[in-house]
């Protein structure tokens, strides 16, 4: 499990279809074999590890569902260390499994920050909603404005300095994660026949007067 904020940006070192060697400092500072770490969100075990990186195995799923399979020497992933227990949830749950991939259609400048607009394959915009969050390259965002088949957030300053996202452009593809409680709502709804409702969330506990 893990928070969405992003603790550094690693470099890819090496890659190959079943295997992604990354550059890190603060990923290792307590790694060891079997060990989680997110890369651009993706939840991946490590296998091996230097005094200066780590290496994880990639599965054909994986490169299917997320935009690793682009990645190349050089560039630059955001990581994360998987959540310790008891340990400060800054972000939101994050399961690093990744639901899909979307492309960013627009950024435009508002003063110190970024709107960026992602499209987003239409199954997953029924588990979003206006201030709801999403996972974007695992980064826990907040969705500022929907669209028919795009979601907009707003990148703070700080985050633009401290992951990758600052260097996307129009086009990129994206690692997406929707918010795991959208999902078991979803599934309690689906259970229980009813349609989600506010007086749904509020007998489930997911909201309170």
């Amino acid at each position: 499990m893990f928070t969405g904020i992003v603790e550094e940006i690693g470099k890819v070192s090496f890659i190959r279809p079943d295997r992604l060697a990354v550059k890190a400092s603060k990923a290792l500072a307590d790694v060891e074999l079997g060990v989680s770490i997110a890369v651009n969100g993706t939840c991946l075990t490590v296998t091996d590890f230097t005094a200066d990186s780590f290496s994880v195995g990639l599965q054909p799923e994986t490169l299917r569902r997320t935009n690793l399979g682009f990645l190349k020497v050089g560039d630059e992933v955001n990581l994360e260390r998987a959540l310790k227990l008891g340990g400060r949830l800054g972000g939101h749950l994050v399961q690093g499994h990744i639901d899909d991939t979307g492309k960013i259609v627009s950024i435009r400048q508002e003063q110190k920050s970024k709107l960026m607009t992602v499209s987003v394959p239409h199954p997953l915009m029924r588990y979003m909603g206006v201030k709801g969050f999403i996972a974007v390259d695992g980064l826990s965002l907040t969705i500022a404005e929907m669209g028919a088949d795009s979601f907009t957030v707003s990148l703070v300053e700080f985050t633009q300095n401290v992951t990758t996202i600052a260097k996307k452009k129009v086009g990129d593809v994206v690692n997406l994660e929707v918010d795991i409680i959208a999902k078991y709502v979803e599934s309690l709804a689906g259970r229980s026949g009813e349609s989600i409702t506010f007086d749904f969330l509020q007998e489930h506990g997911f909201v309170r007067n």
